[in-house]
């Protein structure tokens, strides 16, 4: 049961965020939002340490403890070519540094049967050029998933989630873009909040330190030249 819970969201005000925070109202839970975007809880660059306390400190305030927390929050995505010094450590202060301080600032907030999940992503895995910011930021969330799981055992289970391709306007494709995924198509945001709930719920009570890849089954095909549609063309 997720009624009269509190789940803290980052990056909640669109996409796979909003997504998720509805989710969570429906059944009955106390959403708190961070995000940069306007919405109805706290804006603010989650990037800046002073921000992230007094994000915390409000939601103590107001809730008095957290049930959830679900480090959604993208990203910068630039590649080896374009992505300065600055740009690549904001990335991992917003990737990996937030999700880590909001944990520790809300360790001893968490109400028994807590979680924790971290939304990765299949780019922990694999690639296209010039995403090195976002990749190593998604790779970095998924290893921090295990080393909390274990240093906050018997408290806070602690799982993360790797999407795969999911578009956030719900459309519906046809041809290769739906094929390439063994699901036969794209992914869109309630595949992914759906499974978050799950992870909080107490069904999912002997998970813990886990990665979760919903990917429509696309990092386990091979995909070869004239496969499904595709075609290699050189530059």
């Amino acid at each position: 049961m997720l009624e009269q819970k509190v789940a803290v969201v980052t990056g909640g005000a669109r996409g796979i965020g909003k997504a998720i925070a509805e989710a969570f109202q429906k059944e009955g839970t106390r959403v708190c939002v961070i995000d940069l975007l306007p919405n109805d809880y706290f804006v603010g660059d989650l990037a800046d340490q002073a921000v992230l306390e007094e994000f915390a400190q409000k939601v103590i305030a107001d809730c008095g403890h957290v049930d959830f927390l679900v480090n959604n929050a993208l990203p910068l995505m630039k590649g080896l070519d374009t992505c300065s010094y600055e740009e690549f450590n904001y990335a991992l202060r917003v990737g990996v540094t937030a999700p880590f301080y909001l944990a520790k600032l809300f360790a001893p907030y968490f109400a028994p049967g807590g979680a924790i999940v971290n939304i990765s992503s299949s780019r922990d895995r694999m690639s296209q050029p010039q995403t090195e910011s976002y990749t190593a930021a998604k790779g970095g969330i998924s290893a921090l998933t295990h080393a909390l799981a274990v240093s906050l055992r018997g408290k806070v289970r602690v799982n993360s989630i790797s999407p795969g391709w999911i578009d956030t306007d719900y459309t519906v494709y046809e041809g290769p873009d739906a094929t390439q995924q063994p699901a036969g198509r794209v992914g869109h945001p309630m595949d992914i909040a759906n499974m978050v709930l799950y992870l909080c719920s107490d069904k999912a009570g002997f998970i813990t330190g886990e990665n979760i890849c919903i990917d429509g089954g696309m990092t386990r095909q091979m995909i070869y030249h004239n496969d499904f549609g595709w075609k290699l063309e050189e530059a």
